[in-house]
């Protein structure tokens, strides 16, 4: 089955297909999702306020609040279902964008790499400097062509 099929188009395929889409899109998620999580806080704040001042007949001080507390606890679990969701969101699209880079990053890669082991395979040979460019004479500038003792010297001796 070919993705790009145009008998079988889902509306999220460009965005799929495109990071900077599929941030944008998962941002406007990540938006409603926190209006979502900013209604839901207001609801457990008003929900706790009621179900804590609901008092009936022979009850402690503490009973409204004992049966409260598991209502209070599952609106809490879905406040932070929600929190996790826009993290989620979040760390999708960084990793999206991640995945296109190293993507695109990925063919200069493979050449370095097929470049290098070209270099490997086949160094290069330097041809070796002659040290003694002139029929085995030697040239005064190296530094090992002048005498090795003073009995070397010869005639050439100049007084200190």
């Amino acid at each position: 089955m070919n993705s790009n099929d145009p008998t079988n188009h889902h509306p999220l395929r460009d965005v799929a297909q495109s990071p900077e889409a599929t941030a944008r899109y998962l941002a406007d998620v990540q938006r409603v999702l926190l209006e979502i999580g900013d209604n839901l806080e207001i609801l457990a704040r008003e929900t706790r306020v009621h179900l804590r001042a609901t008092h009936v007949d022979g009850d402690r001080w503490y009973h409204a609040r004992l049966r409260a507390q598991p209502v209070e606890r599952a609106l809490k679990a879905v406040q932070r279902n929600v929190d996790g969701l826009t993290k989620g969101l979040e760390t999708t699209a960084y990793k999206r964008n991640e995945f296109a880079d190293k993507v695109n990053k990925l063919p200069g890669e493979r050449r370095q790499k097929e470049l290098e082991k070209q270099r490997k395979k086949n160094p290069q040979i330097q041809p070796a400097q002659n040290s003694f460019p002139q029929g085995g004479q030697q040239t005064p500038q190296h530094g090992y062509s002048g005498p090795r003792s003073i009995y070397d010297l010869g005639q050439n001796r100049e007084s200190a």
